[in-house]
């Protein structure tokens, strides 16, 4: 996965999902797109400062685990709140 972020001049994180062609059918991205909603819904400890953040999926994505992608996108999420202090 990638994660892309802005400011977006508001006091909450706003999240966008990006699922390609490239990752297979459909059935696929949308799968993909499912387990992502739902790992953001489960964890919101997000920054609160105001951000535009897309995730886009990458062919990899299709063939994780919950699991697998919860990790991977837990981490890349710390890694964006880490990198940025406001």
């Amino acid at each position: 996965m990638v994660v892309r972020f802005v400011p977006n001049g508001r006091d909450h994180d706003r999240f966008g999902i990006s699922t390609g062609r490239r990752l297979g059918s459909a059935v696929q991205r949308n799968r993909v797109r499912r387990r992502l909603r739902e790992v953001l819904r489960r964890h919101p400890n997000h920054s609160g400062h105001g951000w535009d953040v897309l995730i886009v999926a990458r062919p990899p994505a299709v063939g994780a685990s919950y699991d697998e992608l919860r990790a991977a996108l837990e981490r890349l999420l710390g890694l964006v709140r880490g990198s940025v202090k406001a």
